[in-house]
């Protein structure tokens, strides 16, 4: 269990002042002008060494994200922008730091702005995140009034300066390169890589774009060491995550804890268990919709972080931990899922834009048996022809959790179809 010292989000509840008052109490841009004094690779390297993974999502090590971009200020300038667009479903963590916890953002930007000699960060903020968009602007504003970022950066000489951008809802622009694409006023539609955002990126320029929680770990890391951080977890899943848990359980909730937790002391300790006893588990989907679920047997064990969750062919994703108890229609629930992609493809790659309408279309006859025991395989024949063969990774997103049912859930889709038959067949009734 995490020690409180140990945790870098401590109003993730909201239990105290969120603005600069408070957030100075808690510990916020102490010392910032002398981390920043440190120079840019230094900051880089502690980074490097503290582990940091990505909390977006794929998990790729920020110091190594942040050292892409180009050593010498050029004559094209440098973008950092984040991604608070979080259209994940069951992900919910970066709205809780933006409305309880905004400048571990806003000074998060600018450390990791200077780090990549980037003189702008664009914060990218989901339109539906209204109330926490205003948290946000009131933090950027209070730090702008106080001389913590602007033209003098905590008197540090560095020219810093955060914008606001309020996007339209679209669950593609979570994708780095549809974020670009809206961010200029186009439609968000991924772009081919390469030319990678580190060369080619916002207007063109070279961009680094991170997810919320990855920025806003930054500072605290810079002030206590990257030693520190990479002792919390695993080697090569170090620090603290915070976990989205939410589902048939007691107590849902969001909770930072330390990287590699085994799921079910997670579920048990902060989530009150699941609803009914461990023995009513069904199965969990443990980072996101787009991640495969993964059974009871499998979750006895596991462990909360990229590799362990990987090994068990699933993946940590957004760190959201959706539970489904024996009530659940799993089948039905990966149907619901395989709506949602086909509703948020973005049109743009032929086997996302045709495969994610047919396998809905084949989940919902699954849902009533109406199906062949012969289109199972098919199915998952499909889904092998999205995953990996469109430009982002919503094609995969949309194969992954029907791939996870098929390996787990097989016998159920079978014995729905056989049911199905038996009711129709001509003795039946009698």
């Amino acid at each position: 269990m995490l020690n409180d010292v140990d945790r870098i989000f401590t109003n993730l509840y909201g239990r105290h002042d969120p603005f600069l008052a408070g957030a100075r109490k808690r510990g916020d841009w102490d010392g910032t002008k002398d981390i920043l004094a440190r120079g840019q690779e230094a900051i880089i390297e502690e980074i490097k060494a503290a582990g940091l993974r990505g909390r977006g999502g794929a998990g790729f090590p920020a110091g190594v994200k942040w050292s892409f971009m180009p050593k010498q200020e050029g004559p094209r300038p440098h973008y950092l922008v984040v991604n608070a667009d979080e259209g994940e479903p069951g992900t919910c963590k970066d709205r809780d730091i933006l409305r309880h916890d905004p400048h571990k953002l806003v000074e998060g930007c600018l450390i990791a702005g200077f780090a990549m000699r980037a003189h702008v960060a664009y914060i990218y903020i989901r339109g539906e995140f209204f109330r926490e968009a205003e948290a946000l602007q009131r933090a950027i504003d209070e730090a702008y009034d106080a001389g913590l970022i602007g033209p003098d950066s905590c008197g540090s000489g560095w020219q810093m300066d955060v914008y606001l951008h309020r996007g339209a809802g679209a669950y593609i622009c979570g994708e780095e390169t549809a974020l670009l694409q809206s961010l200029e006023g186009k439609k968000g539609q991924p772009r081919l890589k390469p030319p990678f955002p580190a060369g080619v990126g916002l207007y063109g320029c070279p961009t680094t774009v991170n997810n919320v929680e990855t920025i806003a770990c930054a500072p605290t890391i810079l002030r206590r060491g990257g030693d520190w951080f990479a002792a919390l977890g695993r080697p090569n899943n170090s620090g603290t995550k915070i976990f989205c848990i939410s589902g048939h359980v007691n107590r849902p909730c969001n909770v930072e804890e330390e990287m590699g937790i085994p799921l079910r002391e997670l579920i048990e300790r902060h989530a009150g268990g699941v609803r009914g006893g461990w023995d009513n588990l069904l199965a969990i989907i443990p980072g996101g919709a787009s991640v495969p679920l993964l059974p009871k047997s499998i979750c006895d064990d596991v462990l909360m972080d990229f590799d362990s969750l990987k090994e068990v062919r699933s993946g940590l994703g957004t760190a959201a931990v959706m539970v489904m108890d024996k009530s659940t229609d799993v089948v039905r629930a990966i149907h619901r899922l395989s709506q949602f992609y086909k509703h948020e493809s973005c049109g743009q790659c032929t086997p996302c834009r045709e495969g994610t309408g047919w396998l809905m279309r084949v989940m919902e006859r699954l849902v009533s048996g109406e199906a062949e025991v012969e289109e199972i395989d098919l199915l998952e024949e499909v889904t092998r022809q999205i995953e990996g063969h469109t430009i982002c990774a919503l094609g995969d997103a949309a194969a992954w959790p029907i791939q996870g049912l098929i390996r787990h859930f097989r016998p159920e889709l079978e014995r729905r179809i056989l049911a199905r038959k038996r009711r129709i067949s001509p003795g039946a009734a009698a």
